[in-house]
């Protein structure tokens, strides 16, 4: 019996042991095993001897998400005259734009929505311009082109994109043009027969009553019209996007403004603005009025006004009937008053005279005189008028030194003050959208799947440039020609001069509110 007690603790405490000795090894193996197995893993991998699984369910020939594999596009080069040099990286990886990935939003994706333009660019412009838009969900575009625009190696590469609709300035066009509507009538007669900016909002009118009957025959639902240099900012949507901004407006509101920012630059030799641009001075509409008239001077640092150019915006109008449009930056109807809206936080983004080679492209496209009462007939805002002077009659030294004083921001302590104050302010998203499109190799991928032209075929198609297509600043002859006749369009804005007063003129380009125009009692 005492012999039996004895022995009891002793097996109690070989079998604790006995346990500890297992939890230990068991607590061990646990930590050792996924270990190991992370190394192996890791191991494999670096040495390139394991695939992604996600890859093994991916069917032979289907596309990788975008920006995943190196493009072999993305080598091609071009040569140092090409407009195109910048917008392809050799280094890029791929966001494929080849067989059947080319931006098709499809049949069912509501609104559809298109946007029409009057442009002389070249590539180097209207590619980035385009291709943000369509990320915005844009799925039209009606380009109507002169100048490099319509150059065949440019043009060629703008109608291989599908979506996109090019209208060159013809002989025929012009014809066509002038039996139109608007040209018989008399809202826009205050425009016709001056030079330069005049002339090119009368072409940009003229060019959009063409776009709402295409966009009436693709089904486009909204049409906006903007130039190559701006773009489209869709602020307070739910998502970046203006195909939702347009998707959440009430079905009874006809238009919809978007109030202009204007670039504001911090170097004087930006070569893409889209991609070096990222501060803005905001628009009139979206700041205070103590604090937009209370920083007016140190806003406008000595220019004509707050803005250099214009300050009323563009609009987008839902397409229905009896549409027309108002000059350059909104659209009426024949038919009634519209209902419009203005959009509290989303904007257009231009980038005006943001390289400075702008000053002399501006000049070298208007045969005006510099002198400030030419220039008068020639452009329509005072800014314009008194860049062309200078661009004119000053040395590049000099240009450069007025192009710092009136446009550049160098003062730090005045960017700052305006920054903290709301009147400028900084957008990156545009910038970064169009940064990533060009590293992904999505622009040197549309130029080399364009279709090529044949020497015989270039040649061809210059001789029908040369015979067909107007210069940008060509004169509109179809119209010159009527000047000395009685066309049934001059006896009838005769007779309907009294009427006209009841149509609303043409909104031309306007310069916000000065100091002088509001009453701020």
């Amino acid at each position: 019996m005492p012999n039996h007690q004895l022995h009891a603790p002793l097996r109690s405490a070989v079998s604790s042991s006995s346990s500890q000795s297992f939890a230990s090894k068991i607590l061990l193996l646990l930590t050792v095993l996924p270990i190991s197995l992370a190394a192996i893993a890791f191991v494999l991998q670096w040495r390139g001897g394991i695939s992604d699984p996600a890859n093994l369910l991916t069917p032979p020939g289907s596309y990788h998400f975008p920006g995943m594999e190196p493009s072999p596009l993305s080598s091609i080069s071009h040569s140092p005259s090409s407009d195109c040099i910048n917008l392809g990286r050799s280094s890029a990886p791929s966001f494929p734009y080849y067989n059947d990935w080319k931006f098709d939003y499809g049949t069912n994706l509501k609104p559809k929505i298109c946007i029409t333009t009057s442009t002389s660019a070249g590539l180097d412009q209207i590619l980035p311009w385009m291709f943000y838009h369509k990320v915005m969900g844009v799925s039209n575009f009606f380009l109507f082109v002169e100048g490099k625009a319509a150059s065949p190696e440019v043009s060629k590469v703008l109608e291989s994109i599908p979506g996109v609709k090019v209208i060159y300035r013809t002989r025929e066009l012009e014809e066509q043009q002038a039996r139109s509507r608007i040209w018989n009538e008399t809202w826009l007669a205050g425009f016709f027969y001056k030079p330069c900016n005049y002339e090119l909002f009368v072409k940009q009118s003229l060019n959009m009553e063409m776009a709402i009957v295409m966009a009436r025959d693709a089904g486009m639902d909204w049409i906006l019209h903007l130039d190559t240099d701006e773009l489209i900012h869709p602020a307070g949507a739910r998502e970046y996007s203006l195909r939702q901004l347009l998707l959440d407006i009430p079905g009874n509101v006809d238009m919809v403004i978007f109030p202009n920012y204007e670039s504001s630059i911090e170097r004087d030799d930006i070569k893409e603005p889209f991609s070096e641009v990222s501060m803005f001075k905001r628009n009139y509409d979206h700041l205070p009025k103590d604090t937009y008239f209370g920083m007016y001077k140190e806003a406008t640092r000595g220019n004509p006004n707050y803005f250099l150019t214009y300050g009323n915006g563009k609009s987008a109008a839902r397409i229905q009937d009896h549409l027309r449009p108002n000059g350059a930056h909104r659209w009426h109807n024949y038919m009634k008053t519209p209902k419009e809206i203005k959009l509290e936080e989303a904007a257009v983004l231009h980038y005006t005279y943001a390289k400075f080679s702008d000053l002399t492209s501006r000049r070298d496209r208007c045969g005006c005189k510099p002198m400030k009462e030419d220039v008068k007939r020639c452009f329509m805002l005072d800014f314009d008028r008194s860049a062309f002077i200078i661009a004119s009659t000053a040395t590049e030294e000099e240009m450069l030194k007025w192009y710092h004083e009136h446009v550049v921001w160098d003062d730090k302590d005045i960017k700052l003050k305006l920054l903290r104050k709301g009147i400028l302010t900084r957008i990156y998203t545009p910038t970064a959208i169009i940064q990533g499109l060009r590293e992904s190799g999505v622009f040197s991928s549309v130029i080399a799947s364009a279709p090529k032209l044949s020497r015989e075929k270039f040649l061809m198609s210059i001789d029908s440039s040369n015979s067909t297509r107007t210069p940008a600043s060509g004169s509109l002859p179809s119209r010159d020609s009527q000047r000395g006749k009685e066309h049934h369009g001059t006896a009838r804005k005769i007779l309907d001069i009294e009427s006209a007063a009841s149509h609303e003129v043409a909104v031309p380009p306007l310069s916000p509110p000065a100091m002088e125009d509001i009453d701020l009692s």
